[in-house]
């Protein structure tokens, strides 16, 4: 009974909690479906919805999708880290649609899912920060709020779903590494749970969230180990620990990753590509939210702000810390726009591979979050104090700093009202929030029965966050979630005529499928657009290169467009439209097979060399296989057939027919991990057309197969599996240990 009594205040905060995120997604849960709404078409739809839907096609007929032929005319599916193919919450997603079929609603409710984990876990840390507060539920419900429901969290990570999912392990992270330096020497236990947290991050497929959460792992474990008097020893063994562990547990995909990575176009990018971030003027969205901006990442309410101060000014326990990490991010976010940039892009190990700088906003909010809980936990040791005062009068100037902000707009609204109408009721509500804490947060310091009067606070941070972020309309939309996006293609008139044509080809969709819809749709698209393009590829779809070269080598034959008439010869075979006009579906009066026997061919000394020969119009592309590597024929290559007899995303199989030593062009990617075949034999793969494949035959008939089985997912697998299996039985093996040693004491 103490017990219950004892934990009755978070059980109640848990069910606050639990109510609280119902109501802020109350849209995404009600059956009626006048009321529904659902997340907005962009990136959510175009790569999350479709990539799952193929991995759940996939896993659902039991296989792994290593590779997936239907977009970017082929990509290592489980080397493209927004994929998440190894993220164990998206195999419960999986389930659920294997059970019940995939829909653009599953992927929505695994966001929700992880935005309540995200304010349950922030507030076990909250807790934990301020457990000798006599007001350490309050504090660890406004920390939770405004970690899960701030501007960053509920902007637009819900709609670049691995950004959100890589981000929610934060709180666990810091909780675990809190546990672990309690004492002088390391808890062991708790630096695995660390560990896991951010291998479970890793895995969620955006390296860029879990880069940040690295460094502020290994940047807090160490401060904790000062705070501690650790051993330099300990804390080093501690980080390295961490690192090295969390590291083989996310192997499955760091490998692939890091092989997939320097093929892509994206280390080409140099510093002005990756140096954008906040312009100066956005700082102002920490007040005033969706006034410059369509999103606000950087708000988290004025409550939490004046919180965060108060921790700050008293010198709450670690909180000086958290504004140093919370200052460190907020200049980090400027990117380029700072001078700062400069220094960390050149010092920081990693940094060169990322875009979009302004995502360290992840770092300002749950700094901030963890900041107000310090701030509301310091606030009654100022009950009749001249720090009491000081703060008060603090508030006010701040409060009377607002309603000058609000005049002066009001009065250029009245000069200029279009110009200001959308200003104007952001502005006033951040005064009307402004005058709110400066009138709460004093009368709170001065009550004898502090303890209830503290949930206020709560309330105040709730009220304000849903006010500007539940419901918003540049991440919700008023269309039902089945009205989004059809889930098959079937029925529609555009893409009828390439359903039903049974052989092994390409379509060019960037209009009439677009995204990653072939994906989703079984349509093998040479375009797409996922984060991670093969540069090779990519080099061909951007450069120089005719269409008609280009439609030939990927073997396309229906091209979607709004053209009339095509360079090359072709038929109008079907009519529809996509979201930016009419579209007219072209089928390619004589369409290159996928695979060909070439009767003679061009070594180009590289690939820069092959493209230009590509793009020749003086050399027939039917006639030349351009390849970087001398075959070593002592002939002309043997003339015959080729016919596909087997065709599935890592495993293609031809039969071949030739009256001597012949060459195979085969309209597949150039990439790590496929392997050829000859009767059961390994023969080498030779680059051709500066991105594609072609192998040397034998004389007579043979059956060739290309498998992909690339050597850095089994390896990775290996590697995360014992890792797992390893880290789960030793860390459940010390608790139970550590439950003993007390239950004996």
């Amino acid at each position: 009974m103490i017990r219950l009594r004892r934990a009755a205040p978070d059980l109640l905060a848990i069910a606050l909690l639990v109510a609280l995120w119902l109501l802020f997604f109350w849209r995404l849960f009600t059956p009626v479906a006048a009321d529904q709404a659902s997340l907005r078409l962009g990136d959510f739809s175009g790569q999350f919805v479709t990539f799952g839907g193929y991995q759940a096609s996939r896993m659902c007929a039991g296989e792994w999708p290593l590779w997936n032929p239907y977009n970017n005319a082929g990509l290592p599916f489980a080397a493209d880290t927004q994929a998440a193919v190894f993220y164990p919450p998206r195999w419960v997603t999986i389930a659920a649609a294997c059970a019940g079929g995939w829909s653009y609603h599953a992927l929505e409710l695994e966001m929700t899912a992880h935005v309540l984990f995200a304010s349950l876990a922030m507030y076990a840390l909250a807790r934990r920060l301020t457990l000798r507060s006599p007001v350490t539920t309050p504090a660890a419900l406004v920390a939770s709020l405004v970690f899960a429901y701030g501007g960053f969290l509920s902007g637009y990570p819900p709609l670049q779903l691995a950004l959100l999912e890589a981000g929610v392990w934060l709180p666990l992270g810091i909780l675990a590494l809190t546990e672990a330096t309690r004492n002088s020497r390391p808890a062991w236990r708790w630096l695995l749970v660390a560990a896991m947290a951010l291998g479970l991050s890793w895995l969620a497929g955006h390296p860029q969230t879990s880069y940040f959460l690295s460094l502020l792992m290994a940047a807090y474990l160490l401060y904790r180990a000062w705070v501690q008097r650790w051993r330099w020893t300990h804390a080093l063994l501690a980080v390295g620990l961490l690192a090295a562990l969390s590291t083989a547990l996310a192997a499955v995909l760091l490998l692939p990753g890091l092989e997939y990575l320097p093929r892509t176009a994206r280390p080409g990018l140099g510093y002005d590509a990756k140096g954008n971030g906040f312009p100066f003027h956005d700082l102002l969205q920490m007040v005033f939210p969706g006034v410059l901006t369509v999103f606000s990442p950087l708000y988290a309410g004025f409550a939490a702000l004046m919180l965060a101060g108060v921790a700050l000014w008293r010198r709450a326990p670690g909180a000086w810390f958290w504004g140093i990490i919370a200052l460190v991010a907020l200049v980090w976010s400027l990117g380029a726009n700072s001078p700062a940039y400069p220094l960390l892009y050149n010092a920081l190990p990693g940094l060169r591979f990322f875009r979009g700088q302004e995502r360290a906003a992840f770092l300002v909010a749950g700094s901030l979050s963890i900041l107000a809980a310090l701030g509301v936990a310091a606030l009654p040791a100022l009950i009749s104090t001249h720090a009491a005062r000081t703060l008060r009068r603090a508030l006010w100037a701040i409060a009377a700093l607002a309603g000058i902000t609000l005049a002066f707009v009001f009065a250029g609204w009245l000069g200029s009202p279009d110009d200001y109408a959308n200003a104007l009721p952001a502005i006033a509500f951040s005064a009307l929030m402004v005058l709110a804490a400066a009138l709460i947060i004093p009368w709170l310091i001065a009550r004898p029965r502090r303890a209830l009067a503290f949930a206020l606070l709560p309330l105040l941070a709730a009220f304000e966050l849903f006010t500007v972020n539940m419901d918003a309309e540049s991440t919700y939309d008023r269309t039902p979630p089945p009205g989004q996006i059809a889930l098959t293609a079937a029925g529609n008139p555009l893409l009828a005529p390439i359903l039903e044509d049974d052989g092994v080809f390409r379509v060019d969709g960037l209009r009439g499928l677009t995204d990653n819809y072939g994906s989703l749709w079984a349509i093998q698209d040479i375009q797409g657009i996922s984060p991670l393009f093969l540069a090779n590829l990519r080099d061909l779809l951007d450069g120089d290169l005719p269409d008609a070269r280009l439609w030939e080598i990927l073997a396309v034959r229906y091209v979607l467009s709004d053209w009339q008439e095509l360079p090359v010869a072709s038929d109008i075979v079907a009519g529809g439209s996509d979201r930016f006009g009419p579209v007219n579906a072209h089928r390619l009066a004589d369409p290159r097979p996928f695979a060909l026997l070439m009767p003679s061919y061009h070594v180009a000394d590289n690939a820069d060399q092959a493209r230009t020969l590509l793009a020749d119009p003086a050399l027939d592309l039917r006639d030349v296989l351009i390849l970087e590597t001398n075959p070593g024929l002592s002939g002309p290559p043997g003339v015959g057939t080729a016919e596909i007899v087997h065709f599935a995303p890592e495993e293609i199989r031809i039969q071949v027919s030739a009256d001597s030593a012949a060459l195979l062009s085969a309209a597949l990617l150039d990439y790590p991990g496929w392997q050829a075949e000859i009767d059961g034999m390994r023969v080498d793969i030779l680059r051709a057309y500066s991105a594609l494949s072609a192998v040397i035959v034998p004389e007579g008939e043979h059956l060739v197969t290309f498998r992909f089985a690339p050597t850095s997912v089994t390896a990775g697998a290996a590697i995360s599996g014992a890792a797992w299996l390893g880290t789960l039985s030793i860390t459940l093996v010390l608790f139970i240990m550590e439950w003993r040693r007390r239950a004996g004491s």
